[in-house]
C-alpha cells in the first residue's frame, strides 16, 4: 500500500525530478503530479516518465494532493504557499527541500490552516548540474535528510514525512531550525561562496601573454571549485535567506585566511605546516 494517494511536486529541477522518480520507483504514491509554468518542460518530464501527469494551474495541481513537496528556489516557496493554501484539502501535508530553514519554516507555518500540516525537510543530496534532465531516482539513496519540526508541528505529520524520506533510502535526522542554518551555513553555503569567489579571482588574473589563465589548471582546481558550476540563482537565494549565518561565517573564514597570510608573510614554516596538517586531518575525517 502506498504512503500517499497523490504527491504533487512543485518545481521539477534536479531535486524535484529526482524526488518524483524516487516516489514512482518505490511506489510511494498512487500518482505523482508535477507542477510548473513551462508546459513544454512538463511535457518532456512526462515523456521521460519522471512524473505521471502535470498541471500548469496551481489549484488543479494541489487540490487532490495529500502531499505537496516544494522544490522551487527558496525565495519562491512562501509566495507559492500563499497562493495555494486555500486550495489544499484538509489533512494534506506540505514539506520542502530547501537548504535554509529558520525563515522558511516560520513563514510557511504562519500560513497553514489548522487542518493542513507543514514539516520542514532538507534532503542532503544534489549536484552541480541542474534541471530534471539530470535527475535520478537514486539521488537520495544512502544520503542524510534533516527534518526541522517546531513546537507547532503535528506529530503524525512528522512521522509520515520521516517515513517518506526513509522509504527513499535516507537517514533522517531531526534538528532545530537555528542549528540547521548554522551547520549548513558552514558546511554548504560558505563553501559555495568560496568556490564562486575563487573562480572569480582566478578568472580575473591575466599575464602579458595570456588573457585567461584558468585553462592551465589541473585536476586540483577543478575538484576544489566543482560546486561553482551550481545554479547561481539558487545560491543567490540561499545566501540571502541565510544572510546572518553566511556573513558571520565569511568573517570567520577571512580571519582564518588572514592567519595563514601572516604565517606566509613571516615565513613561519613550522606553524604553516602545522596549520596545513590540521586541515588535512579534518579533511580525512570527512565521510
Amino acid at each position: 500500500m502506498s504512503l500517499f494517494r497523490q504527491i504533487t511536486v512543485i518545481g521539477l529541477g534536479l531535486l524535484g525530478g529526482s524526488l518524483a522518480q524516487a516516489c514512482r520507483k518505490r511506489g510511494l504514491a498512487d500518482k505523482v503530479v508535477g507542477f510548473g509554468r513551462n508546459q513544454a518542460k512538463l511535457e518532456k518530464a512526462q515523456a521521460l516518465q519522471i512524473i505521471d501527469s502535470y498541471e500548469t494551474d496551481l489549484k488543479a495541481a494541489v487540490a487532490k494532493a495529500d502531499l505537496i513537496v516544494l522544490c522551487p528556489p527558496v525565495s519562491a516557496m512562501t509566495p507559492l504557499v500563499r497562493e495555494m493554501v486555500s486550495f489544499l484539502q484538509p489533512g494534506s501535508l506540505v514539506t520542502d527541500v530547501g537548504s535554509v530553514k529558520k525563515p522558511l519554516v516560520g513563514e510557511i507555518q504562519a500560513l497553514m490552516p489548522d487542518s493542513v500540516y507543514f514539516v520542514g525537510s532538507h534532503p542532503i543530496a544534489g549536484g552541480e548540474k541542474s534541471g530534471f534532465e539530470a535527475s535520478t531516482p537514486d539521488l537520495f539513496q544512502n544520503e542524510k535528510c534533516v527534518v526541522t519540526p517546531t513546537s507547532k508541528t503535528n506529530p503524525p505529520a512528522l512521522a509520515k514525512i520521516k517515513e517518506l524520506w526513509e522509504q527513499m533510502g535516507m537517514q533522517v535526522i531531526t534538528m532545530d531550525v537555528e542549528e540547521h542554518d548554522h551547520i549548513f551555513g558552514a558546511v554548504s553555503h560558505l563553501p559555495h561562496v568560496i568556490a564562486y569567489v575563487l573562480m572569480n579571482t582566478i578568472g580575473g588574473i591575466s599575464t602579458k601573454n595570456h588573457d585567461e589563465i584558468a585553462s592551465f589548471s589541473g585536476k586540483g582546481l577543478k575538484d576544489t571549485t566543482r560546486i561553482a558550476s551550481s545554479d547561481p540563482a539558487m545560491w543567490r537565494d540561499i545566501c540571502l535567506s541565510n544572510k546572518k549565518q553566511v556573513l558571520n561565517l565569511i568573517d570567520k573564514f577571512q580571519g582564518t585566511l588572514q592567519q595563514v597570510r601572516n604565517l606566509i608573510e613571516n615565513e613561519d614554516s613550522q606553524l604553516l605546516e602545522q596549520t596545513f596538517e590540521t586541515a588535512k586531518k579534518y579533511r580525512m575525517n570527512l565521510t
